[in-house]
């Protein structure tokens, strides 16, 4: 059976008899609105179950017609955030909405109000002491994943992927390949999505009866620091089967170093990825990856909070965004066993 469509303002104007202003005024109390109209508003709207918004008054009253959108420092050189900002772009222009990129510089204070109708965070990062006071504002804000476990307050909606299962999926591929000494490059459990990843990897491993072995790596790491903690891996772990690359991009920085080393991609090592990236395909071997779609993400992100906006959706929602791993070459056949 399908769902009763939600009344909305206009539902509430028509049966009140009154202009769609008239009955928005009357509802948020603004205006100059005479009693009798009021009555007849708050009257309707009781019958037809409509219940006044928040943040849809925010946006239909004091609204400058933009959104925000708060990223980590790395979006410069991420092809994940890139491809995630676009998709929220061209979501808020088809709404008649413009974007603005809110500073991460954020968090260090801020002494004038943030000039948005609700702000899209991607990501928020723990440790993050922006973030409490955004939270408290009063802005809508939808979150780009699950907050942090030691940030405070609620955000108004989040569009959130169980990278966990993921890493779960991406495991069965590398099983293929008959590795047994797993590498998992990864940054500090910072965000929700690297938290997920680990907790995935170790219960996977465990699974398995393998040995987890975590090399660390900023999150916001630049291709040298890649290169580097890639090799002090392998100097230390020259075991290592398959490295398991979480930054975005990583994983074309850890197939040059094993090139670099006479390591073979797919015949005595292997690599994967959590972060799927436009050259995955075509390196030699391509490389099987986790798609998370960040166009797609990033189109949910901005509908979500629209219709925060306007109404449609109701403080508190949380809504799961599938993701899933494609499976290439990298993962197609048994390694060598001895080879390294």
């Amino acid at each position: 059976m399908q769902e009763a469509r939600r009344a909305r303002l206009i539902d509430v104007a028509r049966r009140a008899g009154v202009g769609k202003t008239t009955a928005s005024d009357a509802l948020s109390g603004t205006g100059r609105v005479s009693p009798a109209t009021r009555a007849a508003v708050l009257a309707a709207a009781a019958e037809l179950g409509y219940a006044v918004n928040t943040a849809a008054r925010h946006l239909r009253g004091g609204s400058v017609g933009t959104i925000g959108i708060v990223l980590p420092e790395v979006v410069s050189r991420s092809a994940y955030y890139m491809a995630f900002t676009f998709g929220i772009v061209t979501s808020a222009a088809a709404h008649d909405i413009d974007v603005t990129i809110v500073s991460p510089s954020i968090s260090a204070g801020r002494s004038r109000p943030i000039r948005a109708d609700g702000l899209i965070i991607g990501d928020p990062l723990s440790g993050d002491p922006g973030l409490p006071g955004l939270l408290a504002s009063g802005i809508p804000i939808v979150t780009q994943e699950h907050l942090p476990d030691d940030v405070s307050g609620t955000p108004d909606g989040v569009v959130w992927s169980s990278h966990h299962r993921a890493m779960l999926r991406l495991l069965e591929e590398i099983d293929i390949t008959g590795a047994r000494h797993p590498a998992l490059l990864v940054a500090p459990e910072v965000t929700d999505w690297t938290r997920q990843l680990v907790a995935g990897y170790r219960e996977g491993c465990a699974t398995r009866g393998l040995n987890p072995l975590i090399a660390p790596v900023a999150f916001d790491a630049p291709w040298h620091a890649v290169r580097t903690s890639t090799e002090r891996l392998l100097v230390e772990h020259p075991e290592t089967d398959v490295i398991i690359c979480a930054p975005d991009s990583s994983a074309i920085e850890v197939v040059s170093v094993l090139g670099s080393l006479g390591r073979v991609v797919g015949e005595d090592i292997t690599v994967v990825s959590c972060v799927d990236h436009p050259s995955l395909p075509f390196l030699q071997p391509s490389v099987t990856s986790i798609d998370l779609r960040p166009r797609e993400s990033g189109v949910a992100c901005s509908e979500l909070l629209l219709d925060l906006l306007d109404g449609r959706a109701k403080s508190g929602a949380d809504v799961e965004f599938p993701i899933d791993v494609v499976a290439r070459e990298s993962t197609a056949r048994r390694l060598r066993v001895g080879a390294a």
